[in-house]
């Protein structure tokens, strides 16, 4: 190997000659009459390594040149093809239009103005079944044919190719290949994408001044849980906290992972919990803390430096988990929903509020049974399994249902659990069965 193929960039070469001579070694070429050990040596070296870093950096000049003087005249300069296209004939630098892709194409344009929303186009493409262009590689390997991801339709529905253009470091050249998608398409989605990014960008940035604990707030499994909204059918905001994971489109693996919460109420409960730990913080939610969200309560973190005293006000249930000079973390067991709905959280004890969807199947129970005054009882005769299973709660003892309707049921007991227990008769055995005190 002569000098000028080892490397073809003198930093490169100065720093291996620094690292040779502190092994005390030397570079010698056997088909050219230098070496290290000598100046000359090294500076006939350095001579011919200028030379071939020059031809390395014109010849990389040239080639660009080239490729951004064939993209001005609209010729397709290698890669994958996007959905729509096919490569180019041999002996050709232009896209060939596939039939089938191409109505995708346009129909996923069509749908975008229709929604008005990525992620709902998302959530429509991955029902209908429609994937991502299917590639096959030389070693047979299949790459592609995927649901698409919402970066995938962000680029598709950018990409200025499906108008006929070849784009090139930010300049868009009129291109060779036909167009897929007309102008005036084009530009109606190009305006939605853009004033939903305004609208997204702004709304992002007033959540993000709102989520106080960005950041700080983890799941089980340590993925971040990032601040999120909603709103409701009059226009009313809700705000949440989700894991990343699904917040992405997926799905733990763990079905009692609380990946979703709401924001006021774990904002509420962390700030009445240290500003109870902490009395001389001004501001609790700005102390430096960590928390992990688990399925049988909260592990938060402070700094060492705030562990005295703590303990001494701690509430029942409240554990001090470690305790170090560096750090220390408080277990607090809370009652968390596993599912949706409005969920009382309340520290130190497991308390539920008013269940709307178990009052809901309470009431359509009762309205299932008819009373008449020849018989004690007559029951209408439940037309599915799931009315079945519903009627039995007409039969809960009286104080059980009274209970349900003030909100004070377990904590854990939820209109799906409760169909699908056995209920006795007996409400003595009811009471038991069902956990109440």
């Amino acid at each position: 190997m002569t000098a000028a193929r080892s490397t073809r960039s003198l930093p490169d070469f100065a720093r291996i000659v620094e690292r040779f001579d502190a092994q005390q070694v030397s570079f010698v070429s056997v088909t050219q009459s230098f070496n290290t050990t000598s100046s000359m040596g090294r500076l006939t070296l350095n001579v011919l390594l200028s030379f071939a870093q020059f031809e390395r950096e014109v010849t990389g000049e040239r080639i660009r040149d080239k490729i951004a003087a064939s993209k001005a005249k609209g010729m397709w300069m290698g890669g994958n093809p996007p959905l729509g296209y096919d490569l180019p004939a041999a002996g050709s630098r232009t896209l060939q239009v596939n039939a089938s892709e191409a109505a995708t194409v346009r129909d996923i344009f069509f749908r975008y103005l229709d929604l008005g929303s990525v992620h709902a186009l998302q959530r429509e493409l991955a029902e209908r079944g429609i994937l991502s262009k299917l590639r096959v590689t030389a070693s047979g390997r299949t790459i592609g044919g995927l649901p698409f991801s919402r970066g995938a339709l962000f680029h598709l529905l950018r990409n200025p190719i499906y108008r006929g253009c070849i784009a090139h470091k930010g300049i868009v050249h009129v291109g060779e290949h036909a167009p897929i998608v007309d102008q005036a398409l084009f530009d109606a989605v190009q305006q939605r994408l853009d004033h939903n990014a305004r609208r997204h960008k702004s709304a992002a940035a007033h959540r993000a001044t709102r989520a106080l604990l960005i950041g700080r707030l983890f799941d089980e499994l340590g993925e971040v849980m990032t601040p999120s909204y909603s709103r409701g059918a009059r226009g009313r905001l809700y705000r949440y906290y989700v894991s990343a994971s699904l917040q992405q489109g997926g799905r733990t693996r763990r079905s009692e992972v609380i990946q979703r919460i709401s924001a006021t109420a774990i904002e509420k409960l962390v700030e009445d919990l240290v500003g109870r730990w902490v009395p001389k913080a001004n501001r609790p939610l700005d102390v430096p803390l960590s928390i992990t969200l688990r399925n049988d309560g909260l592990l938060v973190d402070l700094p060492g430096a705030m562990a005295g005293g703590i303990s001494a006000r701690l509430s029942e249930g409240e554990t001090i988990f470690h305790s170090s000079p560096q750090e220390c973390s408080v277990q607090v067991p809370i009652a968390l929903p596993l599912r949706g709905g409005k969920r009382l959280i309340i520290s130190g004890r497991r308390t539920s509020r008013p269940d709307r969807a178990l009052i809901a199947g309470l009431r359509k129970a009762h309205r299932m049974v008819s009373r008449d005054r020849r018989l004690p009882l007559v029951a209408t005769a439940p037309v599915s399994r799931y009315e079945r299973e519903l009627l039995r709660l007409a039969f809960l003892a009286p104080d059980i249902q009274r209970d349900i309707l003030a909100g004070h049921q377990p904590p854990t007991l939820t209109l799906e659990k409760l169909r699908q227990l056995e209920i006795p008769l007996d409400w003595t055995q009811q009471r038991k069965a069902l956990g109440w005190s």
